[in-house]
C-alpha cells in the first residue's frame, strides 16, 4: 500500500462512514477497510453475537485488535465503528492518520437508524428509544470525536457534496491544491 496516511472516518452510527468511505476509496484508488467487517472476519461473529456472548467489552477488545492490525498499513480509507474513540489505545492509533469526524444532528442519525435494514442486527447501547440513545451517545462521545478529528464534515450533506468536501480536505491536509472533479453520486 502507498505511503500516504490512512484516512480514518469516525462518528456515530448511521453518520455515513461506510458509504463515504467506499466512495472515497474508489475516487482515491485506495483500499477500503471497515473495522466492523474486520471484527466479523477475524472472530466469525457479528457485533450482536460478540456483545451477547461477552458484553460490549468483548466487542471493544476485538475492535481494538482490528484497528491495530489495520493501522500497520498506510494508504487506506478506514470506516471505524462508532465507539472506536472510547479506548485511549484506539485514539492513539487514529492519531497516526488523517481523522475525519462525520457530524450529523441527532434527528438525522435517528431517522437513518429507523430506516436502516440492519438496525435490528445492532444491539442497543443504552436500552432507550432511538432518539434518546443517539442523543445520549453523542453527549458521551462528542468531545472524543472532536479531540481525534483533524477535519469535521457535515454528514447531513448530500453524498456528492460530502465526497467533494472530503476530497478537498484531503488535498489540503496532504498539501495539494489541485481541484477535484465534482462527484456524480
Amino acid at each position: 500500500m502507498s505511503g500516504e496516511a490512512n484516512i480514518y472516518l469516525i462518528g456515530a452510527r448511521a453518520c455515513g462512514k461506510t458509504t463515504l468511505g467506499r466512495r472515497l476509496s474508489a475516487r482515491l484508488k485506495r483500499p477500503f477497510v471497515d473495522t466492523d467487517q474486520r471484527v466479523l472476519l477475524r472472530t466469525g461473529k457479528t457485533v450482536a453475537q460478540l456483545v451477547a456472548e461477552g458484553g460490549w467489552a468483548a466487542f471493544r477488545e476485538a475492535e481494538t485488535l482490528a484497528l491495530s492490525e489495520v493501522a500497520v498499513f498506510t494508504g487506506q480509507v478506514v470506516s471505524c465503528g462508532g465507539g472506536i474513540v472510547l479506548e485511549q489505545e484506539n485514539r492513539d492509533l487514529l492519531a497516526g492518520g488523517r481523522v475525519f469526524y462525520l457530524k450529523a444532528p441527532v434527528e438525522v442519525l435517528a431517522g437513518r437508524l429507523e430506516r436502516a435494514p440492519g438496525h435490528a442486527q445492532r444491539p442497543t447501547l443504552t436500552g432507550a428509544d432511538i432518539v434518546s440513545e443517539v442523543r445520549q451517545v453523542l453527549a458521551e462521545r462528542e468531545a472524543l470525536y472532536l479531540g481525534c478529528a483533524k477535519v469535521v464534515l457535515r454528514a447531513d450533506l448530500p453524498l456528492g457534496a460530502l465526497v467533494d468536501e472530503a476530497l478537498a480536505e484531503i488535498d489540503r491536509l496532504e498539501g495539494r491544491q489541485k481541484k477535484q472533479a465534482p462527484d456524480q453520486g
